[in-house]
């Protein structure tokens, strides 16, 4: 299995696999920017997957993760030692996650926002093709961090290269870099996220780089899904123990024609004639 970029990581949890088999086999597939995106945005992936034997979740990054910040005991690394660090967190993660396949593409971030880059748009063609993934997760068009709205774009045009009989049944856009509890109730994706907490919070623990480096994404990432799952009705108890809010983009999938912008908007307007709409009763 050969990639573009020449750092790209191809890694098989299990050894027993072949890369291609192990990717054949994949139901649940999240496309992300950096090494862990995949288990702040997708556990719900993870969790369907986890211990099932006809259920497969793989990951790809598709960034190389440099210039993360640092300090502590890793304060003095360069950053090509920061980004085997990342890529070692990521393996780690597969294993603890019992990911079918970890892809890790090392492409830098300025390839990755340059819409017209081709080679992170081959690259991605070529595993959605081997995939033939049922559910896709991938970065929400509304999230506030460049290089994850990148990934997002490559991914959308690399999905409608794909025959209609071959593309995904379900493509949810996930919250990292902006939470999606604007979205109105009716436009949710629920992605419950409270099952195996133990495993939640080892998934995102690995990461200790992030961590230690002055980003409390473990703490931060568990809270923000209870809140959701807390938040999610003012007049019912919870019914999740945890909650990831998603966007569904399958649509943008079907018509190759459909902008992101306008689709976005879309969800954006019905968030403000819902708010509007509710003031006027009181105005």
């Amino acid at each position: 299995m050969k990639f573009s970029h020449p750092s790209a990581d191809v890694f098989v949890p299990d050894a027993s696999l072949t890369p291609e088999a192990a990717l054949a086999r994949t139901t649940h597939l999240c496309v992300a920017a950096h090494q862990d995106d995949i288990e702040i945005m997708a556990y719900h992936g993870i969790a369907e997957c986890f211990g099932r034997a006809d259920r497969w979740f793989s990951g790809v990054v598709v960034t190389n993760g440099a210039g993360s910040p640092r300090s502590g005991v890793y304060g003095n690394y360069t950053d090509a030692q920061m980004q085997e660090v990342r890529r070692q967190e990521q393996r780690k993660a597969a294993v603890v996650g019992e990911y079918s396949l970890q892809l890790q593409l090392a492409h830098p971030s300025s390839a990755v926002k340059d819409k017209a880059n081709a080679a992170v748009q081959s690259d991605l063609v070529a595993i959605f093709t081997a995939a033939d993934a049922d559910v896709v997760y991938l970065h929400q068009p509304a999230d506030k961090h460049d290089t994850h709205v990148g990934v997002l774009a490559h991914s959308i045009a690399a999905l409608r290269k794909l025959p209609p009989e071959r593309r995904p049944q379900r493509v949810i856009g996930c919250e990292v870099w902006r939470d999606l509890d604007w979205l109105l109730d009716a436009d949710k994706q629920v992605l419950d996220a409270g099952r195996f907490p133990n495993l939640a919070m080892a998934l995102v623990g690995v990461f200790d780089s992030q961590i230690s480096g002055g980003k409390r994404y473990d703490l931060a990432t568990a809270g923000r899904r209870v809140a959701h799952a807390t938040y999610h009705t003012s007049h019912a108890t919870d019914q999740y123990a945890g909650i990831n809010w998603g966007m569904d983009l399958t649509p943008l999938i079907h018509d190759p024609q459909l902008s992101i912008a306008e689709y976005t908007r879309g969800f954006i307007d019905r968030f403000r004639d819902d708010v509007a709409a509710r003031l006027a009763k009181f105005a």
